[in-house]
């Protein structure tokens, strides 16, 4: 497997990744208030055209949480161990993601159970599996996964929270949920058990020319609304639609980290443009 990551404790410079006919961009940005950033994100591209064809590109978010740094330890942990064990599987994508996310919440849990200072971590994690114009989620949390296609946001994932717990009951309403002050409080996350529910799904939706995919931490979009973010993954550059959906979530608090992982399609004739992948083993 061959990847690159990026991500920092400030705003990471906005990179272009070309892979194949994806490109995505990664922007992270530790926000307004925190010290250090627990979000990890990566894009990865198998180097093997057969890999490619059977797994394609993954892309994943993690958003942690613990004391003493354990938060960005579990969500590092989660997005290593997910890119490792999707690739190595030679099952279906449905079953190495169910695989890759269990073995993922399986060692934060062990982990935090040797270290004292790691008691108690857990994270998020949002993976999207891209095969030709396929696309296949697994996720656990309150990171998120939107497609863009033809001006209209979808939401593709459902956010493991009490407040989504109690619009699915009818309680509130999603107007409602998104001023709730326990809006954050999670049902579902990585590590903090030994067993973990994972969402596994083959989505509808295909990913064809001119639509975007987009990956976030909860930092982002809870300051943004469907139809901002909608606006923003329009502009034509994917570096600048990065930006600039960072820099709104700062203006409005950014009293998280927030980190965003965005992806469209290249024609192969852009593509012959623009400089190759660094691969890293």
């Amino acid at each position: 497997m061959f990847w690159k990551k990026w991500l920092s404790n400030k705003t990471t410079e906005s990179t272009t990744e070309v892979t194949g006919d994806l490109r995505a961009v990664v922007l992270s940005d530790v926000g307004c208030v925190r010290t250090n950033n627990e979000d990890s994100a990566l894009f990865i591209r198998p180097s093997g055209k057969d890999v490619r064809a059977s797994k394609g590109f993954l892309s994943i978010v993690a958003d942690g949480m613990g004391g003493h740094a354990a938060g960005e330890i579990a969500s590092k942990m989660a997005v290593d161990t997910v890119a490792k064990t999707y690739f190595d599987r030679d099952e279906s994508s449905e079953e190495s993601l169910f695989f890759a996310l269990t073995k993922a919440n399986r060692n934060i849990w062990q982990s935090a159970a040797k270290n004292v200072r790691q008691k108690g971590m857990g994270t998020t994690c949002t993976a999207l599996a891209i095969i030709d114009t396929r696309l296949y989620l697994a996720h656990v949390g309150d990171s998120r996964a939107y497609l863009l296609k033809k001006g209209q946001l979808f939401q593709l994932s459902k956010d493991h929270t009490y407040v989504q717990s109690l619009v699915d009951q009818g309680v509130i309403t999603p107007a409602e949920a998104e001023k709730h002050p326990e809006r954050n409080v999670l049902t579902r996350a990585m590590g903090t058990h030994s067993k973990v529910e994972v969402d596994i799904t083959s989505l509808p939706h295909t990913f064809q020319d001119d639509d975007r995919l987009f990956l976030c931490s909860d930092g982002l979009y809870d300051y943004l609304s469907n139809d901002e973010i909608a606006q923003l993954m329009l502009i034509p550059s994917l570096s600048e639609a990065a930006a600039q959906l960072i820099d709104l979530a700062r203006q409005r608090g950014g009293h998280d980290n927030i980190t965003v992982l965005l992806v469209e399609r290249v024609s192969p004739e852009t593509f012959q443009t623009l400089r190759p992948t660094e691969e890293i083993n």
